[in-house]
């Protein structure tokens, strides 16, 4: 079975068929809190020539290039829902992680790998490198699944960390295998290469950003249809153009979100709702055609070293790099041991294991295989205990099940008012308090209570229960206060 061979009716037919079945077959992982990654790989290694399915794939380079179209749209999408105010003081620890934790990870991992595997040390720490950035959006899911969320800033913390490393572990990979091409360049003259690449992915997706949303509110577009493809344009732009002048494009689409995720513009949640949807497509179609490149029957060969690796990156290289990165913080020892443990190995991975296969390395195939089964193994363990774990070092905070809002906000033009969803937890102080002694500001209004199963019209006499569920209609300037209150207890 070729695809050059197939329909245009034939090919949409399976392509419709595939997305359908990756939906369904997250929602069923879902139940069982299994990340939806690992359904999508499955369903592309059935689907893939080792599989019932039959459909050859061995195209690295059209992988790799499907990969950066899609982690682009994806990491604009993370950076529009990313909430400022919750990161903003968790930024120099978010770096940390990204830069000192993936470089000691890729360092030890890649040591290890050269000696189980019998590479040289380069080789050995382009592997390390490979598989050093993590995947947090797989486990926000497992954890929403399962009715669960992490204490303080935990949760923020893991979503700037997995928002903001890419870049990290990209420019690690490319310098390792331009030094395995060119033996004798210095490594430290790539040194100045990472600091441009830095700095230039923040300026211009800051630049980006803002101007991103200037056009959006100032251009007037006579169909609101035409608003999404200003959006994806904008991406596009941000890092074709950041990449092209020397930057780190992931960085910049990533800075670019979160800066005009800030801003008011119109038809705001509509498009971040499109943005969302755009980026689940982006990850399907990824995850399947990642499944595709793999061929299943050659994974045996390579599973007890690959195993190995993995356990060490899990149990030793993850939990160094995380206490050494917030050695300096304040975060607790339980808060540490969570936070190393949620460190999945994702799609991200896999797609860099592409360049060694379009560099044209001798063990470019080794590397793929091994890193894949590393992902594999990482989403298995990691993947169906994140809930258990949380429990165990008491960093989790059960809450209900979030669902979709009974009812929808949209502003006109640029009105200062949004609608925010707010949830009671078990410590907070207002739990058997009235409205009315809340203190909330004037300019803020409890719309809908939500109880369990039952919508409840609140008034000033209502008194809040542990796990209700509030949309609070309010001034963007008074949401961290009204957010303070309601779910920080103050």
């Amino acid at each position: 079975m070729n695809p050059a061979t197939f329909s245009i009716e034939q090919l949409l037919v399976l392509a419709g068929g595939l997305l359908l079945a990756a939906v369904a077959a997250s929602k069923a992982s879902s139940r069982l809190g299994v990340p939806a990654l690992l359904v999508f790989l499955a369903l592309g290694m059935l689907a893939g020539e080792d599989g019932p399915g039959g459909i050859p794939f061995e195209d690295a380079s059209l992988t790799q290039s499907l990969g950066v179209v899609a982690l682009t749209l994806i990491l604009f999408a993370g950076g529009l829902e990313t909430r400022w105010a919750t990161v903003r003081g968790l930024l120099w620890r978010g770096l940390s992680l990204a830069t000192v934790g993936v470089l000691v990870t890729a360092t030890l991992t890649g040591v290890f790998a050269a000696k189980v595997l019998h590479l040289s040390w380069m080789e050995g720490l382009l592997l390390g490198a490979i598989v050093s950035s993590t995947d947090a959006a797989a486990v926000f899911s497992v954890l929403r699944s399962q009715g669960a969320s992490l204490k303080g800033g935990i949760q923020p913390l893991l979503e700037l960390e997995s928002g903001s490393n890419d870049p990290m572990a990209v420019f690690l990979t490319v310098a390792l295998i331009r030094l395995l091409q060119n033996p004798g360049l210095s490594p430290w003259s790539l040194t100045g290469t990472f600091f441009v690449q830095m700095t230039l992915g923040l300026i211009l997706g800051y630049g980006f950003g803002r101007g991103s949303a200037w056009v959006v509110n100032r251009i007037r577009l006579e169909t609101e249809g035409l608003y999404p493809v200003i959006m994806v344009a904008a991406a596009f732009l941000c890092y074709g153009v950041t990449a092209e002048v020397g930057g780190s494009g992931f960085l910049a689409v990533y800075v670019a979100g979160i800066v005009m995720g800030r801003e008011e513009f119109i038809h705001k949640r509509s498009l971040l709702r499109f943005q969302d949807g755009l980026a689940w497509i982006m990850q399907i179609v990824m995850f399947l055609t990642l499944g595709l490149l793999v061929f299943p029957s050659r994974l045996p060969q390579i599973a007890l070293v690959s195993l190995l690796i993995a356990a060490f990156l899990v149990f030793v290289a993850r939990p160094v790099s995380v206490f050494l990165g917030l050695s300096l913080s304040g975060n607790s020892i339980r808060e540490k041991g969570m936070i190393a443990w949620v460190g999945l190995r994702g799609a991200v991975p896999i797609i860099l294991a592409t360049f060694p296969q379009i560099a044209g390395l001798p063990n470019a195939r080794l590397f793929f295989d091994v890193v894949f089964f590393i992902v594999l193994t990482s989403v298995l363990i990691q993947g169906t205990t994140l809930a258990a774990v949380a429990r165990w070092l008491d960093v989790n905070l059960p809450g209900p099940a979030r669902r979709e809002p009974a009812m929808e906000f949209v502003p006109g033009g640029l009105a200062s008012s949004e609608m925010i969803e707010l949830i009671v937890t078990t410590d907070s102080a207002v739990v058997g308090r009235q409205i009315v002694e809340l203190g909330l500001p004037h300019s803020a209004l409890i719309v809908l209570l939500t109880r369990g199963e039952s919508y409840v019209v609140p008034r000033g006499s209502t008194v809040l229960q542990a796990e209700d569920v509030l949309m609070v209609l309010a001034e963007k300037a008074e949401q961290s206060r009204v957010r303070a209150l309601i779910e920080g207890g103050a």
